[in-house]
């Protein structure tokens, strides 16, 4: 596993890649193969290949998916590899500039709601967090389970992320921290979201942090069970986290915000005419393509929940 360097280049300047005061018509893209494919996040492979599943099935053309980190993925949104990205924040107003500036028409388009979910070793006693806390671990300000925990034998708090320059990194940095990077000894970061799963289940002292539609049993369709491998932590807003005022990434607590770590999910589309990659972003707010999300564990943007209480009777 590799070990974080400052990561104040997660608040990296995509502007570096535009070129200022071209238009479109000199710009050596080649639309076509452009229109072939689109990047995305890694973290978002299980329900963006259920995404394209379904969507190839209707669609005219096809359209490869490639997978990576956000950064790159947006990269090539900018250097017109590609029409469309997906990412977990939009383009910044010098990014946005640089596109019209050229007579592009970029749209950010919401699609859906990822919980970020804090995973740790099914041997830790320990499971639920605060908001705070966790800022405290990614500051570098604790590094001990003990110092969460007192009664704790885990020793030092061994955390990994996906990839150093993945959406969830980012949104850690912008969201958790206020744009201070992660800088600290014992915290890294391997290739893959599948490979923080493998090292928290391998590491009594590990916690991982990867988003929540990698979690959901397949064989559970109330979206309620996680994967049994894993323990899911129990997050909660207020500074001192407690069973009854602490949540899981379920569905309904991302609906109704008591879980605190939710992520929007934005398809960024750049594409000069209406083809495949249009079409494609468009699908996902459509409702085939939001029942997908739903039925996969994330909440969509157009989600019509219905909520009903239920009273159990004790006989």
């Amino acid at each position: 596993m590799n070990t974080f360097n400052k990561l104040v280049g997660l608040t990296l300047s995509l502007g570096l890649f535009l070129a200022c005061g071209n238009k479109p018509k000199s710009l050596p893209y080649d639309y076509e193969a452009a229109a072939r494919a689109f990047t995305s996040d890694e973290s978002f492979y299980p329900i963006l290949d259920e995404e394209l599943e379904v969507f190839a099935l209707h669609a005219e053309g096809e359209l490869e998916a490639i997978y990576t980190d956000q950064e790159d993925a947006i990269r090539r949104l900018m250097k017109n590899e590609v029409w469309l990205a997906f990412a977990t924040r939009q383009l910044s107003q010098k990014e946005m500039d640089g596109l019209k500036s050229k007579n592009f028409l970029p749209r950010v388009i919401p699609i859906a709601y990822d919980g970020l979910a804090i995973i740790v070793n099914n041997a830790n006693p320990d499971t639920c967090i605060s908001v705070k806390d966790f800022a405290r671990i990614l500051s570098g300000e604790v590094s001990n389970w003990k110092d969460l925990y007192p009664n704790s034998k885990l020793g030092e708090i061994d955390v990994v992320f996906d990839n150093p320059k993945s959406s969830t990194v980012t949104w850690c940095v912008d969201s958790i921290l206020g744009g201070k990077p992660i800088d600290s000894h014992n915290i890294g970061a391997v290739k893959k979201s599948a490979e923080v799963i493998d090292w928290v289940e391998k590491h009594e002292n590990a916690l991982g942090i990867i988003g929540s539609n990698w979690l959901n049993d397949k064989h559970d369709t109330t979206n309620v069970t996680f994967k049994k491998n894993i323990t899911v932590m129990k997050v909660s807003r207020l500074d001192s986290a407690t069973v009854r005022n602490s949540w899981r990434p379920y569905q309904y607590y991302l609906y109704n915000g008591n879980y605190p770590l939710v992520r929007t999910i934005y398809a960024i589309l750049n594409e000069p005419r209406s083809g495949v990659p249009s079409n494609f972003a468009h699908f996902c707010r459509l409702p085939k393509g939001q029942l997908i999300f739903l039925r996969a564990g994330l909440l969509p943007v157009q989600a019509g929940v219905e909520v009903r209480d239920v009273h159990v009777r004790k006989q």
